[in-house]
């Protein structure tokens, strides 16, 4: 790979993820931490990037944001936090990661009497308002794209927290298990996993076969699956063997 499209490549996933560590990118484009380290060095002099401890952050003008994302496969995402929705008990306590498909999942949940724990600022807006929910958020640092909080000051709030229930959304599933596409995120949702007695996910079934920047865990570390009826017959299959209970929404 020449410098150029190199360093191409670095920004782009930058920019996609917001936070990449070195050991990550090093991988990504298969050259040595010296080398992405002077790469970095050059785009952090260019204002495109910032370099942090152990890697690199985004610090211009983001493409993909919370919104365009929210429209992508939206009657998919719609139907699977319905479904989703219909596995929580009236006085469950539930815990909700920030993605888009976790929103689809709250905006089910207004009339229910819930205890809702969530780092999603997103999220929160929309509950806040809503006198059946008790609502507890997450603190931490907040991640500027998605409205989510992440790091060490929301880790340490989620030693404190045990939920009945954990929804979670992903950015990609593979045979090796689930992934996302920010290393801080994924390390929050493990403390999330922790905290919780069961796991679902929600993913429209665009996310089957393709994987992310941070591996979360394996299949089987989930109870339970959400999707959509574009899922494979493979797939199904795929998921079942891992010991996870799967639902299949039509849309």
């Amino acid at each position: 790979m020449l410098v150029d499209q190199r360093r191409e490549r670095i920004l782009q996933v930058i920019e996609h993820n917001g936070f990449v560590s070195m050991q990550d990118l090093a991988e990504l484009v298969e050259a040595s931490e010296s080398t992405v380290r002077r790469d970095l060095e050059f785009l952090d002099g260019q204002g495109q990037i910032r370099r942090t401890r152990g890697g690199a952050a985004y610090v211009g003008e983001s493409l993909t944001t919370f919104d365009d994302r929210s429209g992508h496969a939206l009657r998919e995402k719609q139907a699977i936090g319905r479904a989703a929705a219909e596995f929580l008990e009236a006085g469950d306590t539930v815990l909700l990661d920030g993605g888009t498909t976790t929103l689809e999942v709250a905006r089910q949940l207004s009339a229910r009497p819930l205890q809702v724990v969530t780092n999603s600022l997103p999220i929160a807006s929309l509950l806040a308002v809503q006198s059946q929910i008790e609502l507890l958020l997450i603190g931490g640092y907040v991640y500027p794209r998605t409205g989510v909080a992440l790091g060490p000051m929301a880790a340490a709030s989620l030693e404190t927290v045990h939920v009945r229930k954990m929804i979670v959304s992903v950015g990609g599933i593979t045979a090796k298990g689930l992934f996302n596409s920010n290393a801080l995120l994924v390390e929050t949702e493990r403390r999330m996993f922790d905290a919780a007695e069961e796991v679902i996910v929600v993913s429209d079934s665009s996310k089957f076969g393709h994987s992310a920047l941070a591996h979360l865990c394996e299949l089987g570390a989930v109870d339970r699956l959400v999707t959509d009826s574009g899922i494979s017959p493979a797939w199904q299959d795929v998921v079942r063997e891992a010991g996870v209970e799967l639902t299949i929404v039509d849309v």
